[in-house]
C-alpha cells in the first residue's frame, strides 16, 4: 500500500517524508482495518516530523485525523460492520488500568498509545485502529470536511472546557488555525463574543469572516477583559500577553502538545486575582463524542485545503509557514 513515512526528523521545508510501499496491515485483537479516504494534516504531525516530539518508531507514518471505512476485523472485533464510516483520532488506546483511566481521565493515562506517533497513522491507504476508540460517522458527512473535527475539533472543544468559559462570556483565541476555526463556531453557538489575536492577514480575514467580535495582532490587547482564553499557537512568548488580557478569575488554556519557552511571569500582573494557567492534554473519548454531537447540531463548517497524499511534505511546510487558511487535508482513497 502507498504511504508517506518518516525515518529521519528534519524541517518540513527539507521534505523529510518519503513515499514508500508498505505491506497491508493486519488487524490484531480488538482492532479494525480501515481504508483511509482522507487524513487531516495537524500541527502535531509537524511536531513529530520536525523533532519537537521524539521519534517513537521508525519508519513513522504520521496522521491522526482519519476518515475511512471499516474493511476488516481482528479477533474479538465486529461491533462495527464492514463498510461502516469511521473517524480515527489521536488517542489510539489507553491502558484502562491506571488510576487515571479508572477515574475517567484516560487522556492522562500512564501508558497511552497514539495514532500517527506510536502507531502507524493515516498518511497511508490503510491503517489499523482499536475498534473501541474509533468514532462511527454519518454517511452523508464529507470525508475531507470531517477530518479536522477528529483532532483540531476535539482538542478545541476540550480547550474550551478547560478555559472554564460560560455561555455569553467573552473568550479570547490566540492563533487562528485549524483548531481555532472550529472552536469559534462552538463558542458563538454558546453565545460568547470571541476576540481573536493572531498574525497573518489570511488568518485574520478568516476570523472576521467567521464572526469574531474583534481581530487584532498577536500581542495587541483586546478591548475587553476576557473571562477565558485559549492559546493555540505553539509560542510560549504569547502566554504573558494572554494572561494579562484575562479578567479576574479568568483562565488561559494552552491547547498544544508542544510549546516553546514561556518568559518570566510577573505575579501581580499575570497571575494574581486568581487568574489560572492550565494545559490541555490529549482527549477522552467522551470529548470526541461531545464534539461530534455539537458538529451535527450547530452544524460546524470546516475550511480545508486539499493535497494529494504524495504532497504531504508540501502540506506540512505550508502549515509550518502559516499559509493554510483553516486546515490542510490529504486525499488518500476513494469515498
Amino acid at each position: 500500500m502507498r504511504a508517506m513515512a518518516l525515518t529521519t526528523q528534519a524541517p518540513a521545508s527539507q521534505h523529510p517524508l518519503v513515499a514508500i510501499e508498505l505491506p497491508e496491515p493486519v488487524p490484531g485483537p480488538g482492532e479494525v482495518l480501515v481504508a483511509v479516504e482522507a487524513c487531516g494534516v495537524c500541527r502535531t504531525d509537524l511536531h513529530v516530523v520536525e523533532g519537537d516530539l521524539p521519534l517513537r518508531c521508525s519508519p513513522t507514518v504520521p496522521g491522526h485525523e482519519v476518515v475511512g471505512r471499516v474493511i476488516g476485523h481482528g479477533p474479538g472485533a465486529g461491533r462495527l460492520p464492514l463498510g461502516t464510516r469511521v473517524g480515527v483520532a489521536w488517542l489510539y488506546a489507553s491502558c484502562g488500568q491506571c488510576p487515571y483511566c479508572r477515574s475517567g481521565h484516560e487522556n492522562l493515562c500512564t501508558a497511552p498509545r497514539f495514532t500517527g506517533w506510536t502507531e502507524p497513522g493515516g498518511y497511508a491507504e490503510r491503517l489499523c485502529a482499536r475498534e473501541d476508540f474509533v468514532y462511527p460517522l454519518p454517511e452523508g458527512l464529507d470525508a475531507e470536511a470531517a477530518t479536522p473535527l477528529l483532532c483540531a475539533g476535539i482538542i478545541g472543544y476540550r480547550a474550551l472546557v478547560r478555559s472554564r468559559i460560560q455561555p455569553g462570556e467573552p473568550l479570547g483565541l490566540y492563533g487562528f488555525g485549524a483548531s481555532a476555526h472550529i472552536a469559534i463556531q462552538v463558542a458563538r453557538h454558546w453565545g460568547c463574543p470571541v476576540f481573536v489575536a493572531t498574525r497573518g492577514c489570511r488568518h485574520q480575514a478568516l476570523a472576521r469572516e467567521m464572526g469574531a467580535a474583534w481581530v487584532g495582532d498577536t500581542f495587541e490587547p483586546p478591548p475587553v477583559a476576557l473571562r477565558g482564553a485559549i492559546l493555540f499557537a505553539p509560542a510560549g512568548e504569547i502566554v504573558p500577553a494572554a494572561l494579562a488580557a484575562l479578567d479576574r478569575g479568568g483562565t488561559l488554556a494552552v491547547a498544544g502538545i508542544h510549546l516553546s519557552g514561556i518568559p518570566v511571569l510577573d505575579y501581580q500582573r499575570h497571575l494574581f486575582q486568581e487568574r489560572t494557567l492550565c494545559s490541555v492534554t490529549a482527549n477522552t473519548r467522551a470529548d470526541g463524542a461531545a464534539l461530534l454531537r455539537l458538529a451535527a447540531e450547530i452544524p460546524i463548517v470546516t475550511h480545508t485545503e486539499a493535497f494529494a497524499l504524495e504532497r504531504a511534505n508540501e502540506a506540512l511546510a505550508r502549515l509550518r509557514d502559516d499559509e493554510v487558511a483553516g486546515a490542510a487535508v490529504l486525499r488518500v482513497g476513494a469515498a
